[in-house]
């Protein structure tokens, strides 16, 4: 945890890893970065915005390879997995029928988009992400992948947010 003044003295190192953390695409960790110094905390969260508002297929590919499936832990070592696991607190990984119906929507969504199925889990009941990923299953291309950067857009402000707390 820093405030925007311990931000915006950090050293390379240590602010790509601060928002490498938080949205893992150079592009974006550059343009944030660049920004210093800020003076308020929402203008780094404005910047961020607004940096991550487009992301190319590379970045789109890299970014989402952070993230495990909804109702699994983090796996692999690009797994941002302390993240993940508060994000997903509402997920009740006891809950057998749960763990299978958000098994089989996530197969379903790779099966059909080709990529981990994302969404900003933080806020949300294990009932409402499952209702989002059946209606989103029902969208274009093109939409869903709209909606994929929408939801890592959240994902990296809420974790830049809290970082910047």
């Amino acid at each position: 945890m820093t405030d925007v003044s311990t931000f915006n003295n950090l050293d390379q190192p240590q602010v790509h890893d601060l928002l490498w953390a938080c949205l893992p695409v150079q592009r974006w960790v550059d343009k944030v970065a660049a920004g210093r110094p800020y003076a308020e905390t929402n203008d780094v969260l404005q910047q961020a915005n607004r940096s991550a508002a487009e992301l190319t297929d590379d970045e789109l590919d890299a970014a989402l390879a952070g993230h495990p499936r909804i109702g699994e832990r983090a796996s692999s070592p690009e797994h941002q997995a302390e993240h993940s696991a508060k994000e997903q607190a509402a997920v009740d990984r006891d809950d057998a029928e749960l763990m299978q119906r958000l098994l089989e929507g996530n197969q379903a969504y790779e099966s059909r988009f080709d990529r981990v199925f994302l969404i900003r889990a933080k806020g949300r009941t294990a009932p409402e992400i499952l209702a989002e990923l059946q209606r989103r299953l029902g969208n274009d291309d093109q939409t869903e992948r709209e909606e994929t950067v929408t939801q890592l857009r959240e994902i990296a402000l809420l974790r830049l947010e809290e970082a910047l707390s």
